[in-house]
């Protein structure tokens, strides 16, 4: 009797326990708080790094580390980063227990430079700059590759001891602005506005300018309804921007990563945007890298767009075939971007979201209007291809400027989620 009774007691003490987990789900967040102390310092590591290669192949190595001399700005609760998407991966471990303690997907120019004819022929090199938080021990970074088969591989493994390494150190270079502030840069999505072509501080161009791209910034939904989610800075500073990237004239980016990082010194930046005095058409984006666009008219479509692309991971939803990298999305395998689909997994992309009895593919529509998203389908046309790869409306952001659709909404809510939970 008394052997049930204890039996019963434990079992009690038991689903007391579970329903503490459920009611209290939010310590989960204070448990990774709580592991963020005990393996990090709350500095921030900076590696430039260098890759190279063509459409065969490439290989990266790490030739600058240095000491932000700044807080760490990321997320304290978000340490592994559950979003699968972009081309590359930085992981850390701690070296005493292997186990992982942060990571990090991206993308980089690299990856449309092998689709082009001189990726086909010739190899070049590129800088990629990775914000690590600092760790208190010894650590192994593994700078990863996505596979044919869509997993991570390691292309190298470095070890790094804060005890040990020679870091130089970096400090703010670009003249800053705190532009809008909302709260702790590690609570907030913090955005860094660089400004290229502008005559100084005193520049009412700029002013103008840096008001102009903050409205823009918000102008769209989901973003007006999370704006204060962010924190937003101006830095000034020339970093190399240049229209005609890989032969497109309105594609506008920069390759000169360690200068732009040089010059955001110690400015919290979860995302990069580069705003040229230009009123040429222009811009472009790469995921977790950043985004670029001139101050012509349309960039009040453009930044949208193009942050869609940085901020998301979202694809291109129009078809474009005379572009270099045209084939970019066509493989074996489902498209990682959340917003295309060309149907082979598609129980992984917005099959759930669909109305019931919606044709797979559908039926074009072409009398919804371009200022709308019109129904939520699956429909052919997308990723550059007019064959073989579907978006989720007739009509995006990503696509034609219109508003950003509910499978791009919900990517991008879940990306403020991961930076401000």
């Amino acid at each position: 009797m008394v052997g049930v009774i204890v039996n019963m007691i434990i079992k009690r003490i038991i689903m007391l326990a579970l329903v503490s987990l459920v009611v209290m789900g939010p310590l989960d967040a204070e448990a990774q708080h709580i592991r963020f102390k005990k393996y990090f310092t709350g500095g921030t590591l900076r590696l430039d790094c260098s890759r190279e290669g063509d459409a065969t192949g490439d290989t990266i190595w790490v030739s600058r580390w240095l000491n932000r001399a700044a807080q760490w700005h990321g997320s304290h609760t978000q340490l592994i980063d559950p979003i699968d998407n972009g081309d590359y991966r930085v992981v850390m471990y701690d070296a005493k227990s292997g186990r992982m303690i942060y990571s990090h997907c991206y993308s980089n120019l690299f990856r449309e430079y092998k689709g082009t004819s001189n990726g086909k022929n010739s190899k070049a090199r590129f800088e990629e700059t990775l914000l690590l938080p600092m760790p208190k021990g010894r650590v192994k970074i593994a700078l990863q590759h996505r596979m044919d088969d869509r997993t991570f591989g390691n292309q190298t493994i470095v070890e790094f001891d804060p005890g040990q390494q020679a870091l130089e150190f970096n400090y703010h270079i670009g003249e800053r602005t705190d532009l809008e502030l909302h709260g702790d840069p590690s609570k907030k999505i913090d955005v860094a506005i660089v400004a290229q072509g502008y005559k100084g501080l005193n520049d009412p161009q700029l002013r103008v300018d840096y008001s102009r791209m903050k409205e823009i910034l918000f102008g769209k939904e989901p973003f007006t309804s999370h704006r204060e989610d962010f924190n937003v800075y101006g830095v000034l500073a020339d970093v190399d921007a240049e229209f005609n990237t890989f032969g497109i004239d309105r594609y506008l980016m920069t390759f000169s990563l360690w200068k732009l990082h040089d010059a955001l010194g110690t400015t919290p930046c979860d995302y990069i945007i580069v705003m040229v005095n230009s009123e040429m058409y222009g811009g472009g984006a790469i995921y977790n890298f950043y985004a670029v666009t001139s101050m012509h008219k349309m960039a009040e479509y453009v930044l949208p767009h193009e942050f869609g692309h940085s901020f998301g991971g979202l694809a291109d939803e129009y078809v474009d075939e005379e572009l270099a990298y045209s084939d970019l999305h066509i493989n074996d395998f489902e498209p990682l971007e959340p917003n295309i689909t060309n149907l082979k997994d598609f129980d992984h992309k917005w099959k759930s979201m669909l109305p019931k009895g919606t044709p797979v593919p559908t039926p074009n529509n072409n009398d919804v209007p371009k200022s709308e998203c019109g129904p939520l389908g699956v429909y052919e046309g997308a990723g550059y291809s007019a064959r073989g790869l579907y978006r989720p409306t007739m009509h995006c952001m990503m696509r034609d400027y219109a508003p950003f659709c509910p499978v791009c909404v919900k990517r991008l809510e879940e990306v403020f989620e991961l930076y401000t939970k």
